[in-house]
């Protein structure tokens, strides 16, 4: 799937100064962010939490901002689906009214760049549908290049 969409959507490093570009092996979509917290507390709360729910059908498609952020959207399947993925990132202790399921493409410092042919290919690319097996639990460490992420605990989703 992330393949798909960077093969799909071109490269993504020339937009402009101060413009950061997340490498694809970043890619990924949040539940939850929880900060430091205990990974055996963390892993043993999410088995609990994420037992018996349904893994949603999912798709890569449409784009937006956060300060800062461009960011490909998600698109579901079914309204069951968005349902799903709103319980998982519920479970996992999101808030409701403020997730936002998306996959950070760049970062930029201060005004927007002129991003017009990106969010152009964004706007017309539209990813194959795919239904998680698990959550990746993550722990995410800061270095000079960004973060470097590395799952400590996955955990099985229904079909």
């Amino acid at each position: 799937m992330l393949g798909h969409l960077a093969e799909g959507i071109g490269p993504l490093d020339g937009v402009g100064p101060g413009v950061r570009a997340e490498p694809v092996e970043r890619w990924h979509l949040t539940l939850c962010f929880h900060g430091p917290d205990s990974i055996e507390d963390r892993t043993s709360a999410l088995t609990g939490q994420l037992r018996g729910l349904r893994a949603p059908r999912l798709r890569i498609g449409g784009w937006g901002e956060f300060r800062g952020v461009l960011w490909a959207g998600i698109q579901y399947a079914s309204p069951a689906d968005e349902a799903a993925l709103r319980a998982l990132a519920l479970a996992a202790g999101a808030d409701p009214e403020r997730y936002t399921p998306h996959l950070t493409l760049l970062r930029f410092a201060g005004d927007r760049p002129e991003m017009r042919s990106l969010t152009t290919r964004l706007a017309d690319y539209t990813g194959p549908w795919w239904t998680p097996a698990e959550v990746d639990l993550v722990r995410s460490d800061r270095t000079p290049r960004g973060p470097s992420y590395h799952s400590v605990a996955r955990l099985a989703l229904t079909g």
